[in-house]
């Protein structure tokens, strides 16, 4: 299966928080409720928060389930200028967003 005929979705554990222009994600420090109440320290929130910049932003806007990842780099064709590699960059940033566990990428008809 190529990458671009992939679906990603966001993980169940992480939420968006929209900034004035920049997308921000959350989750939390630790998925188990025992974890967050004896690991996390006391002056600590329980959520960890990343401002994503203009280009993740972009991408990770696009991202709803359904659009293929192929979608979503000819949807950025024009945000990216065309530049050179912008599909590389792109797919580049869903592939470490994968990995990092952020998203998950599923066949077009697994939903």
């Amino acid at each position: 299966m190529n990458l671009f005929d992939l679906v990603p979705h966001i993980s169940e554990h992480i939420t968006t928080e929209n900034g004035e222009e920049l997308s921000v994600i959350a989750f939390p420090r630790f998925r188990s409720k025992f974890m967050r109440k004896y690991f996390v320290p006391k002056n600590k929130s329980d959520t960890i928060r990343i401002r994503l910049e203009k280009h993740g932003t972009a991408v990770w806007n696009l991202i709803d389930g359904n659009r293929t990842v192929l979608d979503i780099v000819n949807i950025l064709a024009e945000h990216f200028d065309n530049e050179e590699d912008y599909e590389y960059r792109i797919t580049k940033y869903i592939s470490q967003l994968h990995r990092q566990g952020f998203i998950k990428l599923k066949k077009k008809s697994d939903k």
